[in-house]
């Protein structure tokens, strides 16, 4: 699964710009990274999560994934070297502003479809939020 490898997410770090194509590219695999990653921030991970995850990738992106791409973007390996939180603060200025927010959002998403939403998805939204530099007023629609 192409997403699944979070290239161009991994490529960011280098200074080059980012042109349309390969900003819609980074903006599917932090998608997918965010989210897989949401799946495994607490101890309760549902089908209702990875089928929401699912639908969500595919809308935003195009793409079908499995669960096993979900599985391996949230491998913890990934983020022994840089934390997520570091990845994002990174990703954040190449990406669109209304992307990030588009991230947050369907990170929200997920997270109300578990059945109980724990202390650790709320904390994980809201480091993600502060990563991706989306204010509260953004999430709630409002602007100036």
């Amino acid at each position: 699964m192409a997403l699944a490898d979070l290239s161009s997410v991994l490529k960011i770090f280098g200074e080059s710009p980012v042109n349309p194509e390969e900003q819609q590219r980074l903006y599917g695999e932090v998608l997918m990274m965010v989210l897989a990653r949401a799946a495994s921030s607490d101890t309760n991970v549902h089908a209702d999560e990875i089928e929401m995850i699912q639908g969500i990738v595919e809308r935003e992106t195009g793409e079908k994934i499995t669960a096993a791409d979900i599985r391996i973007a949230a491998r913890p390996e990934l983020y022994e070297s840089v934390p997520l939180r570091k990845y994002l603060k990174t990703v954040r200025r190449k990406m669109r502003p209304e992307d990030c927010l588009k991230v947050v959002n369907a990170l929200a998403d997920v997270i109300r479809s578990d059945t109980a939403i724990s202390v650790l998805e709320v904390d994980f939204l809201n480091r993600v939020s502060d990563s991706l530099r989306v204010t509260p007023a953004e999430l709630m629609g409002i602007h100036a």
